[in-house]
Protein backbone atom coordinates (compact mmCIF):
# COMPACT_ATOMS: atom_id res chain seq x y z
CA UNK A 1 0.00 0.00 0.00
CA UNK A 2 1.53 3.29 -0.61
CA UNK A 3 2.61 5.30 1.91
CA UNK A 4 0.18 8.00 3.15
CA UNK A 5 0.03 11.19 0.99
CA UNK A 6 2.81 9.54 -1.71
CA UNK A 7 0.09 10.06 -3.92
CA UNK A 8 -0.26 13.40 -5.07
CA UNK A 9 -3.07 15.11 -7.42
CA UNK A 10 -1.77 17.67 -9.28
CA UNK A 11 -3.87 21.08 -10.14
CA UNK A 12 -2.38 23.72 -11.57
CA UNK A 13 -3.46 26.96 -9.12
CA UNK A 14 -3.47 25.26 -6.25
CA UNK A 15 -2.19 24.85 -3.13
CA UNK A 16 -0.28 22.24 -1.20
CA UNK A 17 1.06 21.07 2.01
CA UNK A 18 4.76 19.57 0.84
CA UNK A 19 6.59 17.75 3.69
CA UNK A 20 9.66 15.34 4.27
CA UNK A 21 11.88 13.98 6.34
CA UNK A 22 15.27 12.29 6.82
CA UNK A 23 15.59 8.52 6.12
CA UNK A 24 14.50 6.34 9.12
CA UNK A 25 14.20 9.20 10.87
CA UNK A 26 17.66 10.67 11.10
CA UNK A 27 18.35 14.22 10.92
CA UNK A 28 18.81 16.40 7.92
CA UNK A 29 20.43 19.67 9.75
CA UNK A 30 22.75 19.22 11.87
CA UNK A 31 24.02 22.90 12.54
CA UNK A 32 23.08 26.19 11.52
CA UNK A 33 25.24 25.94 8.39
CA UNK A 34 22.57 23.44 6.95
CA UNK A 35 19.76 25.21 7.63
CA UNK A 36 21.04 28.41 5.95
CA UNK A 37 22.19 26.53 2.50
CA UNK A 38 19.40 24.77 2.47
CA UNK A 39 17.73 28.28 2.68
CA UNK A 40 20.03 29.64 0.05
CA UNK A 41 18.97 26.77 -2.41
CA UNK A 42 15.63 27.97 -1.76
CA UNK A 43 16.68 31.28 -2.53
CA UNK A 44 18.05 30.54 -5.82
CA UNK A 45 15.00 27.94 -7.23
CA UNK A 46 12.72 30.74 -6.24
CA UNK A 47 13.66 33.85 -6.57
CA UNK A 48 13.46 35.18 -10.68
CA UNK A 49 16.38 34.73 -12.45
CA UNK A 50 18.49 38.06 -13.38
CA UNK A 51 19.51 35.93 -17.11
CA UNK A 52 20.60 38.76 -18.72
CA UNK A 53 22.98 39.99 -16.30
CA UNK A 54 24.50 37.08 -16.28
CA UNK A 55 25.30 36.70 -19.49
CA UNK A 56 26.37 39.85 -19.25
CA UNK A 57 28.71 39.09 -16.11
CA UNK A 58 29.79 35.86 -18.25
CA UNK A 59 30.88 37.79 -21.29
CA UNK A 60 32.11 41.19 -19.91
CA UNK A 61 35.89 41.07 -19.48
CA UNK A 62 36.05 42.74 -16.58
CA UNK A 63 34.36 40.24 -14.31
CA UNK A 64 36.93 37.75 -12.35
CA UNK A 65 36.95 34.12 -12.86
CA UNK A 66 35.43 33.57 -9.58
CA UNK A 67 32.59 35.72 -10.82
CA UNK A 68 31.95 34.44 -14.68
CA UNK A 69 31.97 30.85 -12.81
CA UNK A 70 29.13 31.72 -10.58
CA UNK A 71 27.35 33.25 -12.79
CA UNK A 72 27.82 30.58 -15.22
CA UNK A 73 26.63 27.85 -12.46
CA UNK A 74 23.65 30.15 -11.56
CA UNK A 75 22.63 30.23 -15.43
CA UNK A 76 22.82 26.30 -15.54
CA UNK A 77 20.55 26.11 -12.31
CA UNK A 78 16.58 25.07 -13.00
CA UNK A 79 14.39 27.95 -11.69
CA UNK A 80 10.81 27.76 -10.25
CA UNK A 81 9.99 31.52 -9.67
CA UNK A 82 7.18 31.40 -12.61
CA UNK A 83 5.76 27.88 -11.43
CA UNK A 84 5.86 27.69 -7.23
CA UNK A 85 4.89 30.65 -4.75
CA UNK A 86 6.07 29.15 -1.28
CA UNK A 87 3.58 30.72 1.24
CA UNK A 88 4.87 29.30 4.86
CA UNK A 89 7.90 27.22 5.78
CA UNK A 90 9.58 25.57 8.75
CA UNK A 91 12.65 23.44 9.15
CA UNK A 92 13.08 21.01 11.48
CA UNK A 93 15.96 18.93 12.83
CA UNK A 94 15.04 16.03 10.72
CA UNK A 95 11.99 17.16 8.62
CA UNK A 96 10.55 20.33 6.34
CA UNK A 97 6.93 21.58 5.96
CA UNK A 98 6.40 24.09 3.27
CA UNK A 99 2.78 25.51 2.06
CA UNK A 100 2.96 26.45 -1.67
CA UNK A 101 0.74 27.18 -4.39
CA UNK A 102 1.62 25.48 -7.61
CA UNK A 103 0.89 27.61 -10.84
CA UNK A 104 1.55 24.72 -13.41
CA UNK A 105 1.12 21.16 -12.71
CA UNK A 106 4.07 19.35 -12.43
CA UNK A 107 6.28 22.06 -10.65
CA UNK A 108 6.10 20.91 -7.18
CA UNK A 109 7.29 17.72 -9.02
CA UNK A 110 10.37 19.17 -10.77
CA UNK A 111 11.03 21.89 -7.75
CA UNK A 112 11.48 19.23 -4.90
CA UNK A 113 12.97 16.71 -7.25
CA UNK A 114 15.72 19.68 -7.96
CA UNK A 115 15.61 21.15 -4.36
CA UNK A 116 16.28 17.33 -2.48
CA UNK A 117 19.00 16.65 -5.23
CA UNK A 118 21.25 19.54 -4.70
CA UNK A 119 20.60 19.89 -1.06
CA UNK A 120 21.47 15.75 -0.81
CA UNK A 121 24.53 16.64 -2.90
CA UNK A 122 25.49 19.22 -0.17
CA UNK A 123 25.05 17.40 3.00
CA UNK A 124 26.39 13.82 1.78
CA UNK A 125 29.64 15.70 0.56
CA UNK A 126 30.08 17.66 4.37
CA UNK A 127 29.15 14.88 6.41
CA UNK A 128 31.10 11.90 3.96
CA UNK A 129 28.12 10.00 3.68
CA UNK A 130 26.64 8.09 0.63
CA UNK A 131 23.07 6.99 -0.10
CA UNK A 132 19.46 8.83 0.04
CA UNK A 133 18.63 11.67 2.83
CA UNK A 134 15.35 11.90 2.28
CA UNK A 135 13.10 9.16 2.98
CA UNK A 136 11.58 8.29 -0.33
CA UNK A 137 9.73 10.66 -2.12
CA UNK A 138 8.60 13.76 -0.71
CA UNK A 139 4.41 14.00 0.49
CA UNK A 140 2.00 16.20 -0.64
CA UNK A 141 -1.46 17.14 -0.11
CA UNK A 142 -4.16 19.17 -2.48
CA UNK A 143 -5.75 22.05 0.25
CA UNK A 144 -9.03 22.15 -0.59
CA UNK A 145 -10.92 25.24 1.38
CA UNK A 146 -9.48 28.20 3.04
CA UNK A 147 -9.98 27.60 6.51
CA UNK A 148 -7.66 24.30 5.47
CA UNK A 149 -5.50 26.63 4.04
CA UNK A 150 -5.20 29.13 7.06
CA UNK A 151 -4.74 26.49 9.34
CA UNK A 152 -1.88 25.00 8.21
CA UNK A 153 0.21 28.22 8.26
CA UNK A 154 -0.27 28.00 11.99
CA UNK A 155 0.68 24.27 12.65
CA UNK A 156 3.30 24.87 10.15
CA UNK A 157 4.71 27.75 12.21
CA UNK A 158 4.27 26.28 15.20
CA UNK A 159 6.02 22.91 14.76
CA UNK A 160 9.56 24.71 16.04
CA UNK A 161 9.41 24.60 19.48
CA UNK A 162 8.91 27.90 21.68
CA UNK A 163 12.12 29.61 22.12
CA UNK A 164 14.10 27.07 18.99
CA UNK A 165 16.00 28.99 16.41
CA UNK A 166 14.63 26.62 13.89
CA UNK A 167 13.59 28.52 10.83
CA UNK A 168 10.58 29.80 9.70
CA UNK A 169 8.42 32.11 7.66
CA UNK A 170 6.65 33.62 10.69
CA UNK A 171 9.11 36.70 10.64
CA UNK A 172 7.10 36.98 7.43
CA UNK A 173 4.13 37.00 8.42
CA UNK A 174 4.41 39.23 11.64
CA UNK A 175 6.25 41.79 9.72
CA UNK A 176 9.96 41.83 11.28
CA UNK A 177 11.05 40.61 8.26
CA UNK A 178 10.97 40.66 4.43
CA UNK A 179 11.88 38.24 1.98
CA UNK A 180 11.31 38.42 -1.59
CA UNK A 181 10.68 34.26 -2.22
CA UNK A 182 8.34 33.99 0.79
CA UNK A 183 4.59 34.74 -0.31
CA UNK A 184 2.61 35.27 2.66
CA UNK A 185 0.32 38.53 1.08
CA UNK A 186 -2.71 35.49 -0.30
CA UNK A 187 -2.68 34.42 3.40
CA UNK A 188 -2.36 38.18 5.33
CA UNK A 189 -5.49 39.58 3.55
CA UNK A 190 -7.43 37.26 4.96
CA UNK A 191 -6.47 39.28 8.61
CA UNK A 192 -6.84 43.18 9.65
CA UNK A 193 -3.83 45.00 9.42
CA UNK A 194 -4.90 48.20 11.71
CA UNK A 195 -6.95 45.91 14.35
CA UNK A 196 -4.70 43.20 16.48
CA UNK A 197 -7.99 41.51 17.20
CA UNK A 198 -8.33 40.39 13.61
CA UNK A 199 -4.44 40.21 13.12
CA UNK A 200 -2.51 36.87 11.78
CA UNK A 201 -0.47 36.80 15.38
CA UNK A 202 -4.16 36.99 17.10
CA UNK A 203 -4.64 34.62 14.74
CA UNK A 204 -2.12 32.72 16.11
CA UNK A 205 -2.30 32.42 19.39
CA UNK A 206 -6.20 30.68 19.19
CA UNK A 207 -7.03 27.56 19.99
CA UNK A 208 -7.25 25.44 16.90
CA UNK A 209 -9.27 22.06 15.86
CA UNK A 210 -6.71 20.55 14.53
CA UNK A 211 -8.85 17.96 13.49
CA UNK A 212 -9.51 20.14 10.16
CA UNK A 213 -6.24 19.32 9.02
CA UNK A 214 -5.66 15.72 10.62
CA UNK A 215 -4.44 14.37 6.65
CA UNK A 216 -2.12 17.11 5.90
CA UNK A 217 0.00 16.50 9.06
CA UNK A 218 3.22 14.25 9.34
CA UNK A 219 3.34 11.60 12.10
CA UNK A 220 4.65 11.83 15.31
CA UNK A 221 8.38 11.39 14.80
CA UNK A 222 12.06 11.06 16.48
CA UNK A 223 11.23 14.85 17.17
CA UNK A 224 8.26 14.22 19.08
CA UNK A 225 6.15 16.68 16.95
CA UNK A 226 2.83 16.91 18.23
CA UNK A 227 -0.69 19.08 17.53
CA UNK A 228 -0.23 22.63 19.51
CA UNK A 229 -3.35 25.01 20.05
Amino acid sequence: MPAKNSIKTYRENSFYHVYNRGVNKSDIFLDDQDYQVFLSYLKIYLSPKDTENLKKICLSTNSSYHEKEKASKLLLLKNYSDEIDLLCYALMPNHFHFLVKQRSSDGINRFLRSLATKYSMYFNKKYVRVGSLFQGVYKAVLVETEGQLLHLTRYIHKNPRSGSTQPTSLPEYLGVRRTPWVKPGEILNFFSKTNSNDSYQSFLNESADWSLIADYMVDVDSQGETLRG
